[in-house]
């Protein structure tokens, strides 16, 4: 509520000095945005001495695996939209921090998982992953900025690790990667809009309304 006071504030100020108001949910939305730029700038040199035929190739294979994987997966797509929802719902540095970090965490998580590296309860992790996730949204929990992001942490590297052992034989893992990273990333940037739209009044309560029917779908997965 305090963050929602200053901002008001903020906008009221601006109007006395005449100046346009940024809102802050476009900056970590642009935060995102500049992410996704990178990833997808670290594939294209690569296309760029490769031909057409190639460039073909990329976009309905490695790279398009990847971005298409975290869509296709109930469990991923509702952690990614919830962990958007709940930096929404926190504001301030973890607005931005938390979803970097997810998706950093989430490309060593990949790394991991194409190397073969065992991770014990994977899979058991990333249900529990949505049933936290949404019972944290539900009960609009606000943590400080570090132990949220330990938490980011553990269910990116998790997430990650599942995309990474899903590579398929004969996939470029770079452009498998920066696939399923800038999905992770719109991902998040969705649920952060989805929060700032509902901050206030009826819509506060349905985004944690959300939160209670991802933590019911995960409960829902676990003993499917």
């Amino acid at each position: 509520m305090r963050c929602w006071l200053a901002i008001a504030a903020d906008n009221e100020r601006s109007r006395r000095n005449g100046r346009p108001h940024e809102r802050p949910i476009a900056r970590p939305i642009a935060g995102l945005g500049a992410v996704a730029g990178v990833l997808l700038g670290t594939v294209h040199p690569a296309l760029a001495h490769s031909g057409f035929d190639h460039t073909l190739a990329f976009a309905s294979g490695s790279f398009a695996t990847g971005f298409a994987h975290p869509w296709t997966g109930l469990d991923h797509l509702l952690a990614l939209l919830t962990v958007g929802l709940w930096a929404g719902l926190n504001g301030g540095r973890a607005l931005w921090a938390w979803p970097v970090t997810f998706v950093g965490a989430t490309l060593a998580g990949g790394a991991l998982g194409m190397a073969g590296v065992f991770v014990p309860l994977a899979e058991p992790g990333i249900v529990a992953s949505v049933i936290i996730l949404g019972l944290l949204v539900l009960t609009a929990a606000r943590l400080p900025l570090a132990p949220g992001a330990a938490l980011i942490v553990l269910f990116a590297l998790l997430h990650g690790h599942a995309h990474g052992a899903e590579l398929a034989d004969g996939a470029t893992a770079g452009a498998y990667m920066a696939g399923f990273a800038l999905a992770t990333a719109l991902l998040h940037a969705v649920g952060i809009a989805i929060a700032w739209v509902g901050r206030d009044g009826i819509g506060a309560h349905l985004v944690r309304g959300a939160g209670a029917a991802v933590a019911a779908v995960g409960v829902a997965l676990a003993v499917i």
